[in-house]
Formats: C-alpha cells, structure tokens, sequence
C-alpha cells in the first residue's frame, strides 16, 4: 500500500509524522511518500517537497506566489502519479490540498482527509468540495460531529493529535532545561510563540517585545519555528533580554508561568500544557479585513472556540497594544486568575478526548484504503 501524504505547515508535519509511524507500525509493508517536513521524513515518509517551499499566509501572500503555488500544485499531481499512490491522505492545509482533490477524485484516487479544514470558521461553502471530493473524513475536534453531520457528511472523530504529540515528546523538567539552555534560574520564565509562518513572526513578535522591559521580574524565552532561520530570530530580537529556544517549545511551555501564543495550534499546545496565555494575532490591513467579511466566529482560538468562551484573552490586530498587553499578561499573572484558565483546561481536556488520535486514524485508514 503507497500513501501520498500531504501536509503544509508545522502541525501537519507534526501529526503527519505520528500517522506515518502509526501506519507503518500497524502495517509494516505500508510505503509514505509526499509533502511535509523533518519529522514527517524522520518517521519514515520520502519526501518530495518540504512544506517550508509552500508556506503562504493570508489573502495578499497568496495572490504574491500565484505563480508559485499552481507550480507546486502541478508538481504534486505528477509526483502523485509518479509514486503510482493508492491513496491520498490530506492534513488539514485546505487552499492546497482542497485543489488536488477534486483532481485526484477525479483520476480515481481513494481520498482521505485528517484533520479537516476549519470550513465551520469561514467559507462554509468548502463542505460542498469536501463532501464531493473526499472518501473518509477523520475529525479532531468534537463539536465537527455534528457540523458535518448537518452536511449530510459521515465523519470519524478520532481525538486531537496534539494529545499524542504531547505524550510521544521528551520534556524536560525546570532544573534541565534551565540548564540546556543556560538560563538563569533565579527568574520564572514567559514564553513567546510567535508562530511558525515569517510573515507572522516579523508581525506579532515585535509587539509581543514591547511588554519584555514591563517585566523585568521575570526571564522571556523565545520558541524558535524549525521552518525559520536562526539569523531571523537574532535580528527580530536584537537589544532585548530574551533567550532563544530551538527545537524544545513543549519543554520550554512545561516550565513556564505564563506564555504569548499567536493564534493557532499553538494555543492547544499551551493548554494542554497548562500554561495560562494570552493569545496574539496581527496581519496585514486589507487580508484582516476580508477575513473579518468571511469568518463570524466570536473566537479566534482554538480554545476558547471550543469551550465557547473567552477562556483566554484574545489580544486581535489593533488591540494587540503595548498597554493591553502588558494589563492582560499582569491580569493572568494573579494567582486567581491563573486558576481560572487552569480550571477551563481541564474542561478542555475532556472534551478533546483520551487521546490515540494517530493509532485510530491510522487503523481507520488501513481499513478504508
């Protein structure tokens, strides 16, 4: 069995890489080919593009590469029939992999979606596509049970993948971690997600700067994307006291008091973590704009979308503010306050499920394909 695995971002590689293992470990004879990242190729799966070439970001990246996305699109299709797949597993990166589909149901593929696109947030109308281009739909989120369902969609809820991806990681505790990455140990640490995308790091992380000298009583630490340079970091950070992590964000959340997280799987990784957040998000003008005509969600969080409450301060585009930044990160920095987040987490948990959400996967593929 050929599997042509195609994932666009950090997460997805990160789930992919769970799933590769997963299929391989249940089916040994089982063959990964695709695009993705590191760990996607670490487990097992030979890699045709790496995601870092296809990461584009709102409405104005994505009319920027046009010319460069229909190339990779192109690509895809030939390596996909290169590779002679039986079947194709698409991770979540809807814009792509929602266009090679429709062509690969079209060709007669078995399709297979994991971690389907957010079409609950915006352009609803997608539901169409994936109820008519894809085979097997498996879920990570509970409420999209019944989302789909209302679609006439039959879909799998398997778990969320960040619950395995947490209990496969090694994390390390205050003592060694402070240690790794010579940190000093008189201070509890902030953390800082700035995303995994340039374009939202340049963005976001400079205004999560601005609060580092407001808090001189505590040490800020900066979780490096393994997509982005290390020269990019230094110099977005240059002249300010903050430590630079690679490769160590859940060790690095472990041992913090609080974090910034730009929106995203990030902000899931963090509660689950149990580490209170402030969520920060900052685009461009005209694509936050059009987004905000498209997606009527109250939430910009994963958290606090589904426990359908500000569980977490959501800080969004001019509200991203030195002032709201700094009263919000001392808000959360209160014992009291702090309980509460920790108290919506464990709700959260529970909803998300026991976890084993790449075995299931993996097992209901095998079956379907």
């Amino acid at each position: 069995m050929k599997y042509f695995i195609i994932a666009g971002e950090a997460s997805g590689d990160l789930h992919g890489s769970n799933l590769v293992r997963e299929l391989k470990k249940q089916n040994p004879t089982v063959e990964c080919y695709g695009f993705g990242g590191d760990l996607m190729q670490k487990a097992g799966m030979k890699l045709s593009i790496h995601y870092r070439e296809l990461a584009v970001m709102g409405f104005i990246d994505v009319i920027k590469k046009i010319f460069s996305i229909a190339k990779h699109i192109a690509f895809c299709k030939k390596e996909i029939q290169r590779i002679q797949a039986d079947a194709i597993i698409f991770i979540d990166f809807s814009g792509f992999n929602l266009r090679i589909a429709k062509w690969a149901k079209e060709q007669g593929y078995s399709t297979h979606y994991y971690i389907a696109p957010q079409v609950w947030a915006s352009r609803s109308k997608r539901v169409k596509k994936i109820k008519a281009y894809i085979d097997h739909l498996y879920i990570t989120l509970p409420f999209e049970v019944d989302f789909y369902k209302k679609h006439g969609i039959e879909a799998q809820f398997v778990g969320h993948p960040l619950i395995d991806a947490l209990n496969a990681q090694p994390i390390l505790d205050a003592t060694a971690f402070r240690t790794k990455h010579l940190l000093p140990k008189d201070k509890e640490l902030i953390a800082l997600l700035p995303g995994s995308r340039r374009s939202e790091v340049t963005k976001i992380l400079s205004s999560m700067l601005t609060v580092v000298d407001h808090f001189k009583e505590y040490h800020f630490a900066l979780a490096m994307a393994p997509s982005l340079e290390l020269d990019l970091y230094k110099e977005l950070t240059k002249n300010t006291r903050v430590s630079l992590i690679e490769n160590d964000t859940y060790s690095l959340l472990n041992v913090s008091r609080a974090a910034l997280v730009t929106s995203g799987t990030a902000t899931l990784e963090t509660a689950l973590l149990k580490v209170p957040q402030i969520v920060c998000y900052k685009t461009q003008g005209l694509t936050y704009w059009i987004a905000k005509q498209i997606i009527k969600l109250p939430y910009i969080s994963l958290v606090n979308i589904i426990l359908k409450e500000e569980a977490v301060p959501e800080l969004i585009q001019g509200n991203l503010t030195t002032k709201k930044l700094k009263s919000a990160l001392s808000h959360i920095l209160m014992d009291v306050n702090t309980q509460k987040q920790l108290d919506a987490y464990q709700k959260l948990e529970q909803l998300l499920g026991k976890g084993g959400a790449s075995r299931k996967a993996a097992a209901a593929l095998l079956k379907n394909s």
